[in-house]
């Protein structure tokens, strides 16, 4: 499953896992990395169930946590040390 993702969202993947420059990784980043893609994809869902038949506009903060959601997810699942050091600001 882990290299299905990796295939599918390779751009994604490959932009966080660029560079050379030193890193410094914990496992606990990657821990809080996947809490916080659930915590926002299923913000994302209440959102979007609790704004159903109102106006479009409640459609822009489903989308932001949506994807900030499955960023943070796939990077948290499927990328490498560097990608979550990356994403942390670890250097």
């Amino acid at each position: 499953m882990k290299k299905i993702i990796r295939i599918l969202f390779s751009p994604v993947l490959n932009y966080f896992e660029s560079g050379t420059e030193a890193y410094e990784y914990k496992s606990s980043h990657r821990t809080i990395l996947l809490t916080i893609g659930v915590l926002f994809s299923g913000l994302a869902a209440v959102v979007f169930w609790l704004a159903r038949g109102a106006d479009a506009g409640y459609l822009f903060p489903v989308i932001i946590f949506a994807a900030t959601g499955l960023v943070s997810f796939i990077i948290g699942y499927a990328g490498s040390d560097r990608a979550v050091a990356k994403i942390w600001g670890s250097r």
